[in-house]
């Protein structure tokens, strides 16, 4: 496992990040959840990224039950969650107000299992809240040690640059990181938001670097899903990409990951990686053969000429307009 910085902190991080969005709290069994985290820090992952609004705290209780059973030392361990979106009908249960992060911080950490997070990230940004208010209250929990930086996930360029302007302006810790979606498939962020972040300091730590899992090469153009598969259990998710002639484009970058010797899913990640930008990767698991397989990109190197002739196989397919609107 190789390990970069994020943005120009000292935090380093496992460039396979372990994610549980989907998976722990609801697809699959808390057994099963431990078992892939533990493969997943045997491996050398040691970024593991959650959030509150995952299956409405049951992924951040799932995870922090597996890592407690790791037995490691907390400063070994690097863990993220998000504050945004509602669990409950409370009118104050949602967005970046004052009372809504701060409240929501503590939930976190018992729902954890730990004192302290290394990364509080805005899960999206609210337009309701002045970003004054909002990196004030980010600003006193890393002050009360709760939290060792913030970051967000799904900004765009212009607010990620207001939040900073301001930051910079109040004396107040700056955002290290972004969580975009990013992939072979969905390159959105490449035209303005990694621009912003290499001049600024930043990392992206992506998530869906598989597009669902798309890029496995597992769905073929004609046929169902397999059983069991995010295609299958979470269509809303995947119904944009699940067209026959993407699938068909996806099949010829095989020939691709066979002469570098690694799967169609290490070709994914190791395309994201390619990216300098790029701190982490995030994957998600619902068996532990998943997680083994996925670390195997760590250290994997494309040429120019592996690059281009996977935008030549999916062009036409890729989402690359910063005007897009963001996932959910």
């Amino acid at each position: 496992m190789e390990y970069r910085s994020v943005g120009r902190s000292g935090l380093k991080v496992s460039e396979i990040a372990y994610g549980n969005w989907i998976t722990h709290g609801g697809q699959v069994g808390d057994d099963a959840a431990k078992q892939c985290v533990q493969v997943a820090w045997e491996s050398g992952i040691t970024f593991f990224d959650t959030a509150d609004a995952y299956e409405a705290g049951a992924a951040e209780t799932v995870l922090g039950a597996a890592l407690k059973e790791l037995a490691v030392d907390r400063s070994d361990l690097v863990i993220a969650s998000k504050v945004y979106w509602p669990i409950t009908e409370n009118p104050n249960d949602r967005g970046l107000s004052r009372k809504h992060v701060m409240e929501s911080i503590d939930k976190t950490l018992t729902r954890l299992q730990t004192d302290y997070l290394d990364l509080y990230q805005a899960h999206r940004f609210d337009p309701l809240v002045p970003i004054e208010e909002t990196l004030r209250a980010f600003e006193d929990i890393v002050r009360s040690g709760k939290a060792l930086y913030i970051g967000v996930s799904e900004w765009d360029a212009e607010q990620i640059a207001e939040a900073l302007r301001i930051a910079d302006d109040m004396n107040f810790d700056r955002i290290i990181s972004n969580q975009p979606q990013y992939s072979m498939l969905y390159r959105v962020i490449e035209a303005e938001l990694v621009p912003l972040a290499r001049t600024e300091g930043l990392s992206q730590i992506v998530f869906s670097p598989l597009a669902q899992g798309i890029l496995t090469g597992k769905y073929l153009p004609g046929q169902p899903p397999p059983a069991q598969s995010r295609a299958a259990d979470q269509g809303q998710w995947t119904k944009d990409l699940m067209k026959d002639e993407i699938l068909a484009a996806v099949q010829e970058l095989k020939p691709i990951a066979d002469e570098l010797g690694i799967s169609m899913a290490n070709l994914a990640l190791a395309w994201v990686l390619d990216n300098d930008n790029v701190a982490a990767a995030i994957i998600g698991a619902t068996r532990p053969e998943q997680v083994l397989d996925n670390v195997r990109a760590s250290g994997v190197k494309l040429t120019a000429q592996h690059r281009e002739r996977i935008d030549k196989v999916l062009a036409g397919h890729v989402k690359d307009d910063p005007r897009l609107t963001r996932s959910p």
